[in-house]
Parts: C-alpha cells; sequence; structure tokens
C-alpha cells in the first residue's frame, strides 16, 4: 500500500463533522492521535467523494467549512455530497455560495455543474439549463465543453418545459409590403380622376409604395410536455410574437409630401408611423408526437387556436390544425409528409380556409453537406372572392457541412405562384411569381453562455399582371441561434 493510500485508510474511519478543529481534523485511538492540516482534509473530502462515501465526504466537507465558511472545496464537496443523498435545496445552497465565492473558473465551472445536477435531480430542469450555459461559458477545455453539451441535452430531454426565443434586428427595404411600381391599373370597374394615360394606370401614393425602415422583432414558443410514454408525447404549447418597425428618414418625407397633397385637396393627413405596420400573435395549442415502431420516423398531429393583431388592432381570429409524418429510408436519407388547415375570422368581417398539402426530401450528402427539397400546394377560398387563390410553392435548401473560419453556412432558395380567379384591378384576375433567397450565416467562434449570433441576407421579388403587386424586398437580420 502507498504512503497516501495508508494515510486516508487511517483517518476516514469513525470521522464526524464535530472533530473539526479550526486548522485541523483529528481522530484519537488508544495508541495513536493524527491530525489533518487543511490540504490533507480537502484530499480526504475528495477521495471519499470520489469513493462514493458520501457521510465521510460530507463530513470532511463540514469540519473543512467549520474552519472557514468560503472553503470553496468544501462547498463543491458538501453540494456533490448532499445532492447524491437526496438533500436537493442545502446542495443547491452549498453550490450556489460556492459559485459566489470561487476565485477561478475551475471552481466556478465545477460549482455551476453541481448546482445543474443538484437543480435537475430537483426536477427544476430549466433553472439547470440556464446554470449549464454559465458552466460552458467558463468552461476550461474543450473537454469541459464537450461535456456541458451532452448534459444540457440531457436535461432537455427531460424537461416538460422547452421554451425558444429569437430576435431579429433588421433594416427591411419594405416594411409595408408595398409596390415597387410607381403606377398601376386599379379599379377597371371605375372611372379615376388620377388617371395618367387614359386606360387605368393610375399613379400609387407614398403609401402604397415600398417604405422602408427597421424592424424589431421577438418571438417565444413554449411547450409544457404533461405526458409521455416510450413512443409517445402529449404537449400543451404557446406562443406569442411581436414584429414592429421604425421609418427611415426617407420614408418619412415621401409619407410627408403625401399628407400635404391630401390637405391640399382636401383631406385628412393619414398620419402612418412604422407602427401603424406592427404585427403580433398570440396562440395556445395542443400537440402529440408518436414514434414509428421501427424507430425510423414519427407522427406528429397539433391544434392551435390564436389571435393577430396588426396596427395595435385585433385583426384575425384562426384555428390551425397539421398533421404530418416523417420516415427515414437511411441514415441519410429522410421523407416529410404534411398536411394543414386553417380556419381564420377577419375582425373586418371575411372569412377565410386555407388548405395546404407538403412533401419534402431531406439529404445528407457524400461530402456530408446538407440538401433539402420540398413542394406544396395550397388553396384558400372566403366569402369574399378577391381573397381567393391556388398556390404552388418549391422549396430547397443547402447547409454546409464544415465551417468556413469559424462560419456555418446555409442558403434557401424558394419560388412560388398564385393564382387569384377574381381581382377589382383587372377582368382576367390576379397572378403573382415570387423568387425569394436567404443566405443565413452562424458565427461559430463567437459563443455566449450558449449562443451564437447570426447574420441573414434576403431578398425576394414578386412580378404580379398587378403593378400594386410588384413587391421587391431586401433584408439584412442580426439574430441568436443556441449552440447546443
Amino acid at each position: 500500500m502507498n504512503p497516501l493510500s495508508r494515510f486516508v485508510t487511517a483517518f476516514v474511519f469513525g470521522v464526524a463533522a464535530h472533530a473539526a478543529a479550526p486548522i485541523a481534523f483529528a481522530q484519537q485511538t488508544s495508541s495513536q492521535t493524527v491530525e489533518l492540516d487543511v490540504e490533507q482534509m480537502q484530499l480526504a473530502a475528495e477521495l471519499n467523494l470520489r469513493n462514493g462515501d458520501m457521510a465521510r465526504a460530507l463530513a470532511f466537507a463540514d469540519a473543512l467549512l467549520a474552519r472557514d465558511a468560503e472553503d470553496v472545496t468544501g462547498l463543491l464537496v458538501r453540494a456533490h455530497a448532499l445532492r447524491a443523498t437526496g438533500q436537493f435545496s442545502p446542495a443547491q445552497q452549498a453550490a450556489r455560495k460556492a459559485w459566489r465565492v470561487a476565485q477561478s473558473d475551475t471552481h466556478r465551472f465545477a460549482a455551476a455543474t453541481v448546482m445543474a445536477q443538484a437543480l435537475s435531480s430537483d426536477g427544476k430542469r430549466t433553472r439547470a439549463q440556464l446554470w449549464l450555459r454559465r458552466a460552458g461559458q467558463i468552461a476550461p477545455s474543450p473537454a469541459h465543453a464537450q461535456r456541458v453539451r451532452r448534459d444540457f441535452k440531457y436535461v432537455q430531454q427531460r424537461n416538460p418545459w422547452q421554451t425558444n426565443l429569437s430576435f431579429t434586428f433588421a433594416p427591411n427595404s419594405n416594411i409595408n409590403n408595398g409596390s415597387a411600381r410607381e403606377t398601376s391599373a386599379l379599379l377597371y370597374q371605375l372611372l379615376n380622376p388620377f388617371n395618367v394615360d387614359g386606360a387605368g394606370e393610375v399613379l400609387l401614393g407614398a403609401s402604397s409604395q415600398a417604405l422602408s425602415g427597421f424592424e424589431t422583432s421577438a418571438e417565444v414558443q413554449s411547450r409544457f410536455r404533461f405526458h409521455q410514454t416510450e413512443r409517445t408525447a402529449h404537449d400543451l404549447r404557446f406562443g406569442l410574437s411581436y414584429r414592429t418597425y421604425r421609418l427611415s428618414g426617407s420614408a418619412k418625407d415621401d409619407l410627408a409630401a403625401e399628407d400635404e397633397a391630401r390637405a391640399a385637396r382636401g383631406e385628412a393627413p393619414r398620419g402612418i408611423t412604422g407602427s401603424d405596420f406592427a404585427y403580433g400573435t398570440v396562440q395556445i395549442g395542443y400537440g402529440f408526437r408518436q414514434l414509428r415502431a421501427d424507430n425510423r420516423g414519427e407522427f406528429s398531429l397539433s391544434a392551435d387556436i390564436g389571435q393577430s393583431f396588426y396596427g395595435g388592432s385585433r385583426y384575425n381570429r384562426y384555428l390551425r390544425g397539421t398533421l404530418g409524418q416523417s420516415y427515414f429510408a437511411s441514415r441519410t436519407l429522410k421523407y416529410d409528409l404534411g398536411l394543414a388547415a386553417e380556419a381564420r375570422h377577419s375582425d373586418a368581417g371575411a372569412e377565410q380556409q386555407h388548405l395546404s398539402v407538403s412533401a419534402g426530401m431531406s439529404r445528407q450528402l457524400v461530402s456530408g453537406n446538407g440538401l433539402y427539397l420540398g413542394v406544396s400546394v395550397a388553396a384558400m377560398r372566403s366569402d369574399t372572392a378577391r381573397l381567393e387563390y391556388d398556390e404552388l410553392r418549391l422549396r430547397s435548401g443547402y447547409v454546409l457541412g464544415r465551417e468556413v473560419m469559424g462560419t456555418a453556412l446555409q442558403f434557401g432558395l424558394s419560388s412560388s405562384f398564385r393564382d387569384y380567379d377574381v381581382s377589382p384591378h383587372d377582368p382576367s384576375g390576379r397572378r403573382e411569381l415570387q423568387v425569394s433567397a436567404e443566405v443565413t450565416a452562424t458565427f461559430r467562434q463567437i459563443d455566449y453562455f450558449g449562443f451564437n449570433p447570426t447574420l441573414s441576407l434576403s431578398a425576394s421579388t414578386t412580378d404580379s399582371n398587378i403593378g400594386l403587386y410588384d413587391v421587391n424586398r431586401v433584408g439584412v437580420s442580426i439574430g441568436i441561434a443556441s449552440s447546443f
């Protein structure tokens, strides 16, 4: 037996917390009295903890804390031992104090991880995830950071609450979905005093054309898993979103000129601001998931009821339902099928029913890159004829499997064709072809509490047979994404 083993063996038996002296831990037998200095006591506490002898580990920890109430080793050992014996609340108190008095990132990392363990064991898994993000921020090595990621996923899978937050700060060339044209054929049935060429083309006011500005938005999606088995899960779903804008200087000037022209005609100025285009939603719903018996796919069902707001006023009440089925044909190939139906009731009185069917394919290529292809068809029906349309949409995505200078890149391209049978502006109806593209960069080398900044560039163009609906949009958005 080596000297350290003989030393530990001689003093771990019969140790009690009240035997601690201010600077030593002593045990007296019939033949000898042996004292431990502080470092030896810390070592003995850690060795007992590693060996699973929680009672003796706790005794040594209490002895250390009797000497110095801010002994980090004593606090950490005490937190671990209490958590292992099911005393979660005092374990959290010890871990929190260890975090507060720790002088090094190594000790702070240890305090954050044991705090997360104690919270998770106590059923407080959302707070445990926050402490794991703290631990990840100060991980002393890549191996420690990887351990945090693994523990985070473990806790996340067992947390009945799961919440996703997203924020966007973005300049936007078209915050009002305005026209890219200065003139358009409008209301072909009526004579218009502002007719330009006698053929129904009229000048569009500033408020009907694209207005530039700055977008700020936030979204919260949360679910509570109230029942789960090996293959099924039942969730309550909650969602909030809000998007508002601030007009650019040029947009303000254009609107001011339009208001002056209205005043000259004896009409009241409109006084449009960015918040007039603000849009928000609130919803609640139910979700169900079931794994296939062969674990090669998942069936999903959801139903949500919600209310949308536009410009600070109620806009639509809606009821939405979805069905989905995924299937892994292989480890690198997945298929998805989806069906969605939505009923909307506008506060302006219009009733709308939307139905869509979608199919998609995701494949991991030999290069490690990811490819997605999807198609969907949709139909909108309403008691207001001009709102009805049929739509075909094609989507594709490409994800680079390797980072470029510490940055993950994702590309998207989509196109859609809509056909409106009825339009007040053209006897033949309305047809729109839209093409949009987006690239998103996630800066993996910048990590703050497990979040990476993202930068997205997007552009879209809509070509319509009615100039009012010719729309161009370019946007740059800054957001965050979880690295876990």
